[in-house]
């Protein structure tokens, strides 16, 4: 099956300056594709490029297998829908706002009215189909408009933020509904954010874009898990990054050493070479005192001391100097019954399966 949205060579210019550069991108029927950058990396342009709302520059959009040409460009719009940042409601009833894409391609009669109310109940605004548009809180609001946008059943579903705006409560219990809705349809989407919270809880891939340029495009978890670059590893979350050198290896292991400590990891690499290793702060745990023996091949245990605790929205971050500043996620209960302090004595705690190694050759 042909990809529903597929980019070949795509360039966009602003006069000298190139804004979007992308080789190749295909969005696969019923997946969910999550674009992350940071602000003005492209993702926006890259979103109306492959909605039909911007031209490239150069290059080709695919739909379907074939070539989006102007005489076509407005039919295969229609199979489209788009929510943003700001819902754009008309100053309607909810009802009248979910009703707007069907009147649009002339569906209406006893169908219609069904499917309306049955994408108000899907995203719990059932009760508000009567209310004035202009009432509703930003969560109710950005229920509408997507309501709005799944009521035509389109091929594709482009999400611009669209939970930018919102508290978190509203934005999490959002996401989760939307996240059932989109896997109980299969529904092909793409959604372009900042936020790596997103893309894990909604992405089957995920594509890091900064400058204008896709540089990861995987599985969800191989990018947070396996980032392809130093730049990738930090934008996803990763807080320990080191620089080792590789002392001892096998064909499926390394180990590894940095500020005087040993690091096992699962992955090979040859002696002599320098490496950058890359530790998810959720994978260490921590321990009072002095580090106990282990088995080889199984776990990391370094000794070392708190140096930092820091608020870290529901979670405390703590940095540990192992020689090299290292970071642990924990929960506040956890920091409360060690009685963790600055200057304690600790033992980080990580799987060898854990890190991820760039490797960079031999100096």
């Amino acid at each position: 099956m042909a990809p529903v949205v597929e980019l070949s060579s795509v360039r966009v210019s602003h006069g000298a300056r190139t804004v979007l550069d992308v080789d190749a991108l295909s969005v696969e029927p019923g997946e969910v594709l999550v674009v992350m950058g940071p602000n003005g990396a492209g993702k926006s342009t890259l979103l109306r490029v492959m909605g039909l709302l911007e031209s490239p520059t150069a290059g080709e959009v695919r739909f379907r297998g074939a070539p989006v040409t102007a005489p076509v460009g407005l039919a295969v719009r229609r199979r489209m829908a788009s929510v943003f940042q700001e819902p754009l409601l008309a100053d309607a009833t909810v009802r009248a706002n979910v009703a707007l894409g069907l009147r649009f391609r002339g569906q209406g009669g006893p169908r219609a009215l069904a499917r309306i109310a049955m994408w108000l109940e899907r995203f719990g605004i059932g009760h508000l189909g009567s209310r004035q548009a202009r009432t509703l809180s930003g969560g109710e609001a950005q229920r509408t408009a997507l309501a709005r946008a799944l009521v035509v059943e389109p091929d594709i579903l482009f999400l611009d933020e669209p939970f930018a705006p919102l508290d978190p409560p509203t934005r999490e219990a959002l996401i989760e509904d939307l996240g059932r809705v989109l896997r109980a349809e299969r529904t092909t989407t793409v959604l372009v954010t900042h936020d790596r919270s997103e893309a894990m809880a909604l992405a089957d891939r995920v594509g890091v874009m900064m400058e204008g340029r896709l540089l990861q495009v995987d599985d969800t978890a191989r990018v947070f898990r396996a980032p392809a670059s130093e730049a990738i590893a930090r934008f996803v979350g990763v807080e320990t990054i080191l620089d080792c050198r590789v002392i001892e290896a096998s064909s499926d292991r390394s180990v590894l050493a940095a500020g005087g400590q040993r690091i096992e990891v699962s992955q090979h690499a040859e002696p002599g070479e320098r490496v950058r290793l890359c530790l998810r702060a959720e994978d260490v745990t921590l321990f009072e005192g002095a580090p106990k023996s282990s088995p080889p091949g199984t776990f990391n245990r370094l000794a070392g001391r708190v140096e930092r605790i820091a608020p870290a929205g529901a979670h405390v971050r703590v940095t540990v100097d192992c020689g090299f500043p290292l970071v642990a996620l924990m929960t506040r209960r956890t920091i409360e019954d060690m009685r963790l302090e600055d200057g304690a004595s600790v033992t980080a705690h990580f799987k060898s399966t854990a890190p991820h190694v760039l490797r960079y050759g031999k100096p």
